[in-house]
């Protein structure tokens, strides 16, 4: 697992071992980047059962201001940190240990990493494990609807086998695409938005 564009360019990342990781390749990761384009620099990151935090760590090799990591798992926890102290994104990087549907930011996190800011992320990823019902949760999640702002963009990494619920309230799907048996999902917290890739 590498890094693939900006300031850490080929930077090789910690992985984690075991069967029931599933990180995101980096030929999946690239291709979401290149659908995304360069609305990067200086946008705040929220990654969600952050695995390695390899997604988050690329935003920041491409200009992110800011990244937020949420994991569950404590070994989760170390290898993000093993990573950012790697690329050196320590002073641009915050990890949080919780359950990542059911988080509130620390007081020092506001202080420190979001003074003068709006305390909003522009930029979420959310790779939960796949065919436990956390599709649907993640897309109708008041608590995570909190931390961004009208126009935020939410990527969603799941397995072809969930579908997008119907009638959704919050999130405008506008993008899909697949990479074998998985699902990338492209949304937007807005009800008035070009649903084309050219307007993102």
């Amino acid at each position: 697992m590498r890094i693939i564009s900006g300031t850490c360019r080929g930077r090789k990342l910690a992985t984690l071992k075991g069967m029931s990781i599933r990180p995101t390749s980096d030929r999946v990761r690239e291709s979401i980047f290149n659908i995304i384009g360069q609305n990067i620099n200086g946008v705040y990151v929220l990654d969600l059962f952050a695995g390695t935090g390899a997604f988050g760590i690329e935003s920041l090799s491409r200009g992110a201001k800011m990244a937020l990591f949420v994991d569950i798992a404590k070994t989760s926890c170390s290898v993000i940190r093993q990573n950012i102290d790697l690329c050196r994104f320590s002073d641009k990087s915050a990890v949080l240990q919780a359950d990542a549907l059911k988080f509130s930011l620390p007081e020092k996190l506001l202080l420190k990493q979001f003074k003068g800011a709006t305390k909003k992320f522009d930029l979420i990823f959310v790779d939960p494990p796949y065919e436990m019902g956390f599709v649907e949760k993640v897309l109708t999640s008041q608590e995570l609807s909190n931390l961004v702002s009208q126009d935020s963009l939410l990527i969603l990494e799941h397995s072809i086998k969930e579908k997008i619920p119907d009638n959704l309230q919050m999130v405008d799907i506008y993008d899909q695409r697949q990479y074998g048996k998985t699902l990338i999902s492209f949304f937007k917290y807005s009800n008035t938005f070009d649903k084309s890739i050219d307007s993102i």
